[in-house]
C-alpha cells in the first residue's frame, strides 16, 4: 500500500493534507520536509535548525507493541532538538487517541498547556481543535514551542494551500494562541 494511503486510512480527514500537498512539500521543501518509510511505518517530519516537527507518525497495527514507535522516536530525539507534534484531544469513543497519548507520555513528551490550536478544516468546514505536545531536551520553554508551531503552520500547513484546496486556511494568529495562565488542563495527567 502506498505511504499516503496508509496515512489517509489512519488519520481523520480534517487532519490530513492532500496527497498533492505532501508530495509538493517533499519535492519543493526537501531540505526541511522528510519522509521515513518502512513496511510497518510512515513518519513525515520537518527538521529546522532549532526544532523537529512530527507531521504524521503511523505504525501499522501488526507492528504495535514491538518497539518500532520507540525506535523511530529515539531517532528523532538523537537530533538533540525539541520535538513538537499535534494530537487530537482524548476521544473516549476512539481508544486509539488514548493509546497515542500514553505512548507520547512514555516517550517523555509534555503537554503545551499554554498553546491553543483551533483551525477550520477545509475538508469538513468544522473547527478542529488540537493539542500540542513537545519533548524538550534542554527544558525549552513553551514560548519557544509556540514560535516553532507558528513557523511550522506558515511554512508547512499552509504552503500553497489555495492551490491545493481552492481556498486558504486561516492566518496563523487566528489558529494559534498563547495564554501564559493556561485554562487547559494537562491532558497527560489523566492517563
Amino acid at each position: 500500500m502506498h505511504w499516503y494511503e496508509k496515512l489517509n486510512q489512519y488519520f481523520p480527514v480534517e487532519e490530513m493534507k492532500s496527497k498533492e500537498h505532501m508530495e509538493t512539500l517533499l519535492k519543493e521543501r526537501s531540505e526541511i520536509y522528510h519522509k521515513d518509510e518502512g513496511p510497518n511505518h510512515v513518519l513525515m517530519y520537518v527538521e529546522l535548525e532549532n526544532f523537529v516537527f512530527i507531521d504524521y507518525l503511523f505504525v501499522s497495527k501488526n507492528a504495535r507493541g514491538q518497539g518500532l514507535g520507540h525506535k523511530l522516536m529515539e531517532k528523532m530525539k538523537s537530533k538533540g532538538k525539541p520535538i513538537i507534534l499535534e494530537v487530537e484531544p482524548v476521544n473516549y469513543e476512539d481508544s486509539d487517541t488514548e493509546k497515542r497519548l500514553r505512548y507520547y507520555k512514555r516517550e517523555g513528551f509534555e503537554h503545551a498547556e499554554s498553546i491553543g490550536y483551533a483551525r477550520r478544516s477545509l475538508a469538513t468546514n468544522e473547527v478542529n481543535k488540537m493539542e500540542i505536545l513537545y519533548w524538550a531536551p534542554n527544558n525549552e520553554s513553551e514560548e519557544l514551542i509556540f514560535e516553532a508551531m507558528k513557523k511550522t503552520y506558515d511554512m508547512i500547513h499552509t504552503y500553497k494551500d489555495h492551490r491545493f484546496y481552492g481556498e486558504s486556511y486561516q492566518p496563523v494568529d487566528e489558529v494559534l494562541t498563547f495564554n501564559e495562565a493556561p485554562e487547559n488542563e494537562n491532558i497527560l495527567d489523566k492517563l
